[in-house]
């Protein structure tokens, strides 16, 4: 997750970044949603059974904690779906793990949203470009609609919410669409994913970016970071699954305002890039437990293993190499002046196209 707001502001005024003392987990708590998306790593869909009974759910908090975990997003799915979302983020809360929620917005409604406000720290609703756009690349018409009803009811009851956009071939031209609504809307955050090689996304591999797209998308997405700040607009612009956009975003720092580059570098080197298995881990609807997401390997299940001990285990090889910082990674990746920034990008999209975890991720556009 790379913050360019954040970083931006914090290097103009050579303030102190945000930080994140401990470890975020992504927690898919449910594999049943009532949307098909093109780009789903989970495959989710409504005739999905859940895994994940309650008091599994909530005995594994304890481990959560003890493993230094302090955020939970809370994922799917549709999490919504859960009629016992609430009580987990109660105690996750009453144990002092922030909890975000990652929904679509089709369940939030004027009977849930006060309560959804006050339990979770933080809402991102996927908005996947312009009406027409989103509603084919998630499969149902009027989801557009639907989402934004639910923007709006959280604003009206007081609450903030973000955007979350995956930025394809089939989305890329409604990427000004999104600044668009998040300025009309007064939306706080535009989170904008790349596409990592996995579930729907593997099987839609035809929907990535060239490199050429790629950059251009990145190009605009770094001048609005600018544009707003100049503006005073509290926008925060975040991207994911796609590190290497540090470097763009170093070189037009560069550009325009030389004398704040050390500061700059300095800061995304303490940042360090990919941090899947290193401050980042997933656990999915099954409960296996992995370093992200999309990533090909499990570590271990918290049906067969207590969570911290999976997660705090030194031995594991795949904790360890993702642990070395930088990376050792092959390809281009090996000789690259970058990589102590980006630390080498996606694993799961190396695995997906060369069979190799620590090859260098094929999306990298960095000349």
């Amino acid at each position: 997750m790379f913050r360019l707001s954040n970083l931006l502001k914090s290097t103009l005024e050579e303030k102190p970044s945000r930080a994140l003392n401990g470890a975020i987990a992504i927690w898919n708590f449910t594999n049943r949603c009532n949307l098909s998306c093109l780009h789903c790593y989970s495959k989710s869909g409504l005739d999905a059974t859940d895994t994940l009974t309650t008091e599994k759910i909530l005995s594994t908090i304890p481990q959560l904690k003890n493993a230094g975990i302090k955020f939970v997003i809370f994922s799917g799915g549709e999490p919504l779906t859960r009629k016992d979302i609430f009580l987990i983020a109660k105690v996750m809360k009453d144990e002092g793990i922030m909890t975000y929620l990652s929904t679509n917005g089709l369940y939030i409604n004027p009977g849930n949203v006060e309560k959804i406000i006050d339990t979770f720290g933080y809402i991102g609703i996927s908005i996947d470009g312009d009406e027409k756009t989103h509603d084919r690349f998630r499969g149902l018409v009027g989801s557009y609609a639907k989402s934004l009803q639910a923007i709006d009811l959280i604003h009206q009851a007081g609450g903030k919410v973000g955007i979350r956009f995956t930025i394809t071939k089939e989305t890329k031209e409604s990427l000004a669409h999104i600044f668009e609504l998040a300025e009309t809307k007064g939306i706080d955050k535009i989170y904008i994913s790349h596409l990592v090689y996995s579930g729907r996304g593997l099987d839609n591999l035809a929907m990535d970016l060239t490199k050429e797209e790629r950059k251009e998308a990145v190009d605009f997405i770094i001048e609005k970071a600018f544009a707003y700040y100049d503006e005073g607009r509290d926008i925060d612009i975040v991207t994911g699954n796609m590190e290497m956009d540090a470097v763009v975003f170093l070189e037009k720092l560069r550009q325009k305002y030389p004398h704040k580059n050390h500061v700059l570098e300095e800061k995304l080197r303490r940042w360090g890039g990919n941090s899947a298995g290193r401050n980042l881990v997933n656990i999915n609807s099954e409960g296996d437990v992995k370093p992200d997401p999309f990533f090909p390997i499990t570590l271990g299940n918290i049906f067969d293993k207590p969570f911290d001990e999976i997660w705090l285990d030194n031995e594991n090889p795949y904790l360890q190499r993702l642990r070395q910082f930088p990376r050792k990674i092959g390809g281009k990746c090996a000789a690259c002046e970058w990589i102590e920034i980006c630390n080498g990008g996606s694993r799961p999209r190396a695995w997906a196209i060369s069979g190799d975890l620590w090859d260098e991720d094929p999306s990298c556009y960095i000349v």
